[in-house]
């Protein structure tokens, strides 16, 4: 499974830039990796390592994690809820502040499943309060 998309990890990484409206240039310059090497990975002729995906990741202002799944390197994981996608799609917070704030959020859901706590406890516990 994870072999099948570390193919389509410069198809990806292209769609990404397109969609951003940079060119590879750009990309190439903002990430600090050569314009060559840059279209080597767009075309599929070179697989680029961790560190190289973070700095590509880093120019598109997107998150690493996003480009090693892509990439076989880390399996996908759960879907983010609307709260974790809003934070992971800041483009205000720095990778620390989202991580932080991803980390006390994941706290905060911990302790209430411990206490017992459900999503329809919470709406209606909301709803007392505001009352």
């Amino acid at each position: 499974m994870a072999s099948s998309k570390v193919g389509s990890i410069g198809e990806y990484i292209r769609e990404q830039r397109t969609r951003a409206k940079i060119s590879m240039r750009q990309l190439a310059d903002v990430s600090g990796i050569s314009n060559p090497y840059l279209s080597q990975i767009e075309r599929g002729l070179r697989k680029p390592s961790a560190e190289i995906l973070a700095q590509i990741a880093k120019g598109l202002r997107i998150s690493a994690e996003v480009l090693y799944v892509q990439a076989g390197i880390l399996e996908e994981r759960e879907a983010d809820t609307d709260v974790q996608a809003a934070v992971r799609a800041d483009l205000l917070l720095t990778e620390r502040q989202k991580q932080v704030l991803l980390d006390i959020y994941a706290t905060f859901h911990k302790e209430n499943q411990a206490n017992g706590m459900t999503p329809e406890h919470d709406q209606t516990a909301g709803k007392d309060e505001a009352g």
